[in-house]
């Protein structure tokens, strides 16, 4: 028997997978249970507001994180001012891939903000007293997003039912923050 290469990387077999995994996906009902790892496969679904990029990435399967997806995610959360990224924290993609399971839609999350130098995030502060001056965007373990068709307030609900970190509520900006931090809930 010979052992023959038909050009399929990992990230090629992946992506295969990703087209039919929808399909085979188990339900869960609610994110406790996703956080706690049941079920097969965790995805994350993002458009970034701010460079164009999409992205669409099962970064979790039986019991395993893909590297190669948590580098893409890494990426793609990066703070796209300095152009620098940083490690993304995993708990804080599982909330962000629970919520978006709990909303129950295809939609992508729309990334306003991941990871943040200490440079951005000084900048921000400087024109808005709602930016932390011990961000928890700058250690990779939160997010400021948005979803078209559901309001500040579906989006919070499914954050803080992962009860897994931060929830802030933006309403006026309309976005929701989410982190891995101490669970707390602020903001209407």
């Amino acid at each position: 028997m010979s052992n023959l290469n038909y050009g399929i990387s990992r990230r090629g077999l992946l992506g295969i997978f990703a087209a039919t995994a929808l399909v085979a996906a188990p339900s869960y009902s609610n994110s406790a249970g996703f956080m706690r790892g049941a079920g097969d496969i965790r995805r994350v679904k993002m458009y970034s507001t701010r460079t164009g990029e999409t992205l669409d990435m099962i970064y979790w399967i039986e019991g395993e994180y893909i590297k190669d997806a948590l580098a893409e995610v890494n990426w793609f959360m990066r703070d796209w001012r300095q152009n620098k990224l940083s490690v993304i924290d995993t708990r804080t993609v599982d909330i962000i891939s629970a919520s978006q399971k709990l909303l129950d839609t295809s939609s992508p999350f729309l990334l306003l903000s991941g990871y943040r130098t200490p440079e951005t995030n000084a900048l921000l502060r400087s024109s808005s007293r709602n930016v932390a001056k011990k961000s928890l965007h700058m250690t990779g373990q939160a997010a400021d997003l948005r979803m078209q068709g559901k309001s500040v307030r579906q989006i919070a609900s499914a954050a803080w039912s992962c009860a897994a970190g931060g929830v802030g509520r933006y309403s006026r900006s309309n976005f929701v923050h989410m982190d891995c931090g101490q669970e707390r809930l602020w903001g209407k």
